[in-house]
């Protein structure tokens, strides 16, 4: 199978070729130079000389709150731009299959349960990433409203979790949350600095997944692509506390200091919990425990030379 992979330089990216190197599949990820995903024309040029089976949508402009906040017109115009082109480049190319990767911010704010598929677009966005968030909403809903005109374009989409791992972004500009932490703590361990600083008062609860897991479920999906549904979360189905991923940094770093709470800073949603019953039911499940995750993207860290 010939798989065309967007975003290949990126860290889902990168796990998805990484993963995909003792399969049958070959991933071509082409670079921006090669492929300009914010130019239709060139995607296009692209799509119909390659003629993939299928395509992996993992491309965005993506970023933690300090990024979104700062830049939310690019947020929604780059990320709708690309998701559009690739769309509607595949669709006029002949290219049936279409896996575009979504994401949790896609779902309405605050909710106090663990988000079902359906409840997409069901109420409010957070703010802190609307234009993120709207941008991989229409993309969603344009992949299905292809299939709707003609039933042999079936575009689908995963609704992953937060990610880190292995390839991330430590740079605190463009991190998350996670390799944020990985960071601040090697850095507080190395200079001996007694105290790190937390934003907000670390009660606010994220689930975030090991890159790698996404990619398995990819290349999964590549195999089984007519059971897979039109629309799927992939996630842990469980959270942690935002102290708890710097306790357990702190554990896995060897940093002994002690923690602050910084109450003027913005913290995003208090919860954003998946509800993974319709991956369980698929027949998947994620297989990287947090301790285990947050050794292997440490190690990166320290071998990538992002200190």
């Amino acid at each position: 199978m010939k798989i065309l992979l967007t975003g290949g330089s990126g860290m889902v990216g990168r796990n998805i070729v990484e993963s995909s190197a003792d399969t049958r599949v070959e991933v071509i990820a082409p670079s921006s130079a090669e492929m300009n995903l914010l130019d239709y024309a060139s995607v296009l040029a692209y799509v119909r000389r390659v003629q993939p089976d299928m395509i992996v949508h993992a491309a965005g402009r993506v970023g933690g709150i300090q990024a979104n906040i700062a830049a939310p017109v690019a947020f929604l115009t780059e990320n709708w731009d690309m998701g559009r082109n690739i769309l509607l480049a595949a669709r006029e190319a002949g290219v049936t299959r279409l896996l575009n990767l979504g994401s949790s911010c896609m779902y309405p704010k605050n909710s106090p349960d663990a988000l079902k598929e359906e409840d997409i677009l069901s109420g409010t966005l957070e703010p802190t990433n609307e234009g993120y968030a709207i941008a991989k909403c229409a993309v969603a809903k344009l992949g299905q409203y292809i299939g709707q005109e003609d039933s042999r374009f079936q575009y689908k989409t995963l609704v992953p979790c937060n990610l880190y791992g292995r390839y991330d972004k430590f740079d605190p500009v463009h991190s998350h949350l996670v390799p944020a932490i990985i960071r601040k703590l090697h850095k507080a361990k190395i200079g001996q600095i007694d105290a790190v600083d937390i934003w907000g008062d670390g009660s606010a609860r994220r689930e975030f997944m090991y890159a790698g897991d996404l990619a398995d479920v990819i290349l999964r999906s590549a195999e089984h692509y007519e059971t897979l549904p039109a629309i799927m979360n992939v996630g842990l189905g469980s959270d942690h506390s935002v102290n708890d991923y710097y306790r357990i940094g702190a554990d896995v770093i060897g940093y002994g200091g002690r923690f602050e709470h910084d109450l003027s800073k913005p913290v995003g949603m208090m919860r954003k919990l998946t509800d993974v019953s319709r991956a369980g039911a698929w027949g998947w499940k994620f297989k990287t425990s947090l301790e285990d995750g947050l050794k292997a993207t440490y190690s990166y860290y320290l071998e990538s030379g992002a200190l």
